[in-house]
């Protein structure tokens, strides 16, 4: 499998790359030995970039990752996890961590922001000791929405001070939106940006961010290239999801446009979706949450098959992708 190289660092990873928050339990649990072997269909398949972090399953992703991928040559795969949230006991237990935030596990601990530098430091090291290694190869600050400010000055130049010591290969921000993210490559000293959701083909959203991004030398990592759903099928169901909640009729609707406009070009939607980021000079990676094996094997062969400019200019030329 094709690998691209983040920024200008020296830190490369597959085209396709493997997000594990299905492996934390995400909506619906998964058995610790199917969450191996989906792992080691990845790396069967030629995946060597695998994302995480303490979000997804409280832990339990980056757990099971780590034993996942133990023993298997520390220099030939890459790791991202994030930083933006600390795990601490939760006063209050449920029971459910299902309810609150999406993943089935119990509640025992919380999630506790925390964007400072010392708190990216602890995050950090409980990230390495569940996940069992060294080092990890990428660091992102997760989902600093409400804390952009301190992730601009504190968490981002605590993360490039680490770099710099070569604790870490590359950082850079995670998050579902664009805006704050362009704040972040225009002040600060990143290599990479995780966007999920915003430059898909359904949603090209985030088309000034790749733009600056292209200019700046800064690597973009596509996650949810499906739109959490919504186009992981090559006709959308009623009933399908969009940004993890019921998706609008009007989306639904496009989707499924789409899907007609490609099948006259012997592609499948889910086909379509899962290349169309990397065709941006900018993208060094589509990154999707995979939960089986054969969901693996599914999206491996729908990246290597061809699509044909006739199908790529079907769907790009009718700019009524949701902007």
């Amino acid at each position: 499998m094709n690998r691209r190289r983040l920024g200008r660092t020296a830190v490369e990873v597959t085209e396709l790359g493997l997000g594990t928050a299905p492996l934390g339990n995400l909506y619906a649990p998964v058995a610790d030995d199917d969450a191996a072997a989906t792992v080691d269909a990845a790396w069967d398949a030629g995946v060597r970039y695998f994302d995480t972090a303490p979000h997804y399953g409280l832990g339990l992703a980056e757990s099971r990752l780590g034993k996942a991928l133990a023993g298997r040559p520390r220099d030939a795969f890459t790791v991202s996890t994030k930083v933006g949230r600390l795990l601490v006991p939760n006063p209050a237990p449920t029971g459910s961590d299902l309810e609150r935030n999406l993943f089935a596990v119990p509640d025992d601990l919380v999630r506790r922001s925390d964007y400072s530098a010392d708190g990216v430091r602890r995050s950090l090291e409980s990230s390495l000791r569940r996940l069992g290694l060294d080092r990890v190869d990428v660091v992102l600050v997760h989902d600093p929405d409400r804390h952009l400010e301190q992730a601009i000055t504190e968490a981002i130049p605590a993360l490039v001070a680490l770099r710099e010591e070569g604790v870490v290969g590359a950082v850079g921000v995670g998050m579902n939106q664009w805006e704050a993210e362009l704040a972040v490559v225009r002040r600060c000293d990143v290599d990479a940006v995780m966007l999920a959701g915003r430059w898909t083909l359904l949603d090209r959203g985030g088309e000034p961010l790749l733009a600056e991004c292209a200019a700046r030398g800064v690597s973009v990592l596509a996650a949810g290239p499906f739109n959490s759903g919504l186009l992981a099928r090559p006709e959308p169901p009623d009933d399908a999801t969009f940004d993890y909640l019921p998706a609008p009729a009007a989306a639904v609707a496009r989707a499924r446009e789409l899907a007609v406009e490609l099948r006259p070009h012997g592609v499948e939607l889910p086909q379509a979706a899962l290349q169309f980021p990397l065709r941006h000079p900018a993208v060094a990676c589509v990154l999707t949450g995979l939960r089986t094996p054969a969901e693996v094997a599914a999206a491996a062969a729908r990246l290597a098959a061809p699509v044909p400019d006739a199908a790529w200019a079907a769907v790009e030329s009718d700019r009524r992708a949701l902007e």
